[in-house]
């Protein structure tokens, strides 16, 4: 009969702290990208990694905990995938398009682990960590980077950020909820690329 290795509650010498948090980040987010967020919970993800659950809540967290290191990364994936599309010779309206683009196709790819940025609610009375408000200010600042030369007013051009990003988003979870269709025919990157262009108003074309 085999014997079973007996899990220690903290992480083992192979993997420091960082290590860690990477690896239990890592394991959620496939628990979650094949099952959603049902998938998750801390006993199996503890097992997942082959670790006691115990091990997680003294190096990580709670299940809160989790989700915002599985959101933080989604975040910065996301930073790093609209970088991408902007070129710094075309002009502000095309980057804004691009930008639209790069959005969706990016939801389209990874949807169950998007949806988990905004289907997870934390206690009213929390706080957002320092880690988790800075990955989500480097995607929110790239937008506002792209609208600055359009919208020159600071107070303007953060509305215009949390409108477009919310209107990208309501498509964006229609269309990968096969919802979208019952409204309109048209596809999702053509309703994004008309939203974004009326917002902006007149200019060279699309």
């Amino acid at each position: 009969m085999a014997r079973t290795e007996k899990r220690g509650t903290g992480p083992r010498s192979e993997h420091n702290r960082d290590e860690f948090l990477a690896l239990v980040t890592r394991a959620a987010e496939g628990l979650v990208r094949h099952e959603g967020l049902r998938g998750l919970g801390m006993r199996r993800l503890a097992s997942t990694i082959g670790y006691a659950p115990n091990s997680i809540y003294n190096a990580v967290g709670d299940l809160d905990a989790v989700v915002l290191r599985v959101n933080a990364r989604t975040l910065e994936r996301l930073h790093a995938t609209l970088t991408a599309a902007v070129r710094p010779e075309a002009s502000p309206r095309a980057n804004a398009l691009a930008v639209a683009d790069a959005y969706l196709a990016f939801v389209a790819a990874d949807p169950q682990v998007w949806s988990l940025v905004f289907e997870h609610q934390i206690a009213p009375d929390a706080v957002f960590p320092d880690w988790y408000a800075g990955a989500l200010a480097r995607a929110t600042d790239l937008v506002d980077a792209v609208l600055r030369p359009m919208i020159p007013d600071p107070d303007e051009r953060r509305q215009a950020v949390a409108t477009l990003w919310a209107g990208l988003h309501g498509l964006a979870s229609l269309s990968t909820s096969r919802k979208l269709a019952v409204l309109t025919p048209e596809s999702p990157r053509d309703l994004a690329r008309l939203l974004v262009g009326r917002f902006l108003g007149a200019g060279e074309p699309d």
